[in-house]
């Protein structure tokens, strides 16, 4: 009789939607973290020591240390289109495959980012408070008097895959869409109807500014004071992208002082929001816990474009998602091929 080789060791950082948490069972040994919270740093190091697979979520930091603590990891799965949680240099170096989950999350983003800028423009939670604490006594003319999203003009920040959605939902308003982006996207503008503008006259012309570049250190604190400062008094604002994209605290004084209407984050800095932040002592913000993929489907398609990338990587294929490909140049080297 011959043995069967042992199944690579693999961790999990939450518990996942089952088909997927299947699919990873079927050919690995895999342990999950099954509480609420991430593991602590110091139970995520121990969990990967052993593990040639890691599939990790936004909140678990994968870096240079981690990964020395790792000698046998082979693939990084991250549950997120973003991966600035991971050192992708450092990984590269050691021959670790970077994975991510982009694509199937664009439409569910953009749903949401369109509800904030409706539910912050038309004061809906404001107005939904209004009424679970007794105040609703009367119909009255200026009762929650909020903006209008239809004919107005949106400015969206990052024309990728999530802002060109964003796009399409704003035409069925009859909106006018502007747009900025370091690349400027000719394709787009075509096919969208949309105007390349400067971020200076995006600010100063928007309704609406909806937020979709990634975190780099350029994007850090993009929107702060003197950016809000050059909005009109009656802008939403919107973040959907990353907390730390906006200074917050440039964001509260902003919506006290009336310099904008009003903003709808998805994402905040810090995140969780501790519970005596002042933005949360304001009526015009209306803020949701990142849940921008949160819809059954988008969150299974996730798990399992997840799960595929994490059994492709231990078993030594190149995963679909590859965020970097020059890792196989790498391993090589590393393996003296």
């Amino acid at each position: 009789m011959t043995s069967s080789m042992p199944k690579p060791k693999v961790f999990v950082t939450r518990l996942l939607p089952k088909v997927a948490m299947q699919r990873i069972e079927q050919s690995c040994e895999v342990e999950f973290w099954e509480k609420e919270l991430p593991p602590p740093r110091k139970v995520l190091i121990e969990k990967v020591r052993g593990a040639e697979g890691l599939l990790s979520l936004l909140t678990d930091e994968v870096d240079a240390h981690l990964m020395d603590e790792a000698p046998h990891l082979k693939v990084v799965s991250n549950y997120a289109v973003g991966f600035d949680n991971v050192d992708v240099p450092e990984a590269t170096k050691r021959g670790i495959m970077v994975t991510n989950t982009p694509g199937v999350l664009t439409e569910t983003t953009a749903d949401l980012a369109f509800a904030l800028m409706m539910s912050a423009s038309r004061r809906v939670p404001e107005g939904d408070r209004y009424v679970r604490a007794g105040r609703w006594k009367t119909w009255g003319p200026m009762l929650l008097l909020g903006q209008d999203v239809h004919d107005a003009t949106l400015g969206i920040v990052g024309m990728g895959r999530i802002g060109a959605a964003l796009a399409r939902r704003a035409h069925g308003f009859g909106m006018e869409v502007l747009y900025y982006d370091i690349v400027r996207q000719k394709g787009v503008e075509e096919e969208l109807n949309v105007a390349y503008v400067s971020f200076e006259k995006l600010l100063k012309d928007s309704d609406f500014i909806s937020v979709h570049v990634n975190l780099t250190p350029e994007t850090f604190h993009l929107f702060g004071e003197k950016e809000f400062r050059k909005m009109k008094n009656t802008c939403t604002f919107v973040n959907t992208a990353r907390g730390p994209i906006v200074d917050n605290i440039a964001l509260y004084h902003a919506l006290r002082n009336n310099l904008i209407a009003g903003a709808g984050l998805d994402v905040t800095e810090p995140e969780p929001l501790p519970s005596d932040h002042p933005l949360l002592a304001l009526e015009s913000v209306v803020i949701t816990p990142h849940i921008a993929s949160a819809s059954v489907a988008t969150r299974t398609k996730m798990a399992l474009m997840a799960a595929a990338n994490l059994v492709d990587g231990v078993h030594g294929k190149v995963p679909t998602n590859l965020v970097n490909p020059e890792v196989q140049n790498a391993f090589r080297e590393r393996k003296g091929h």
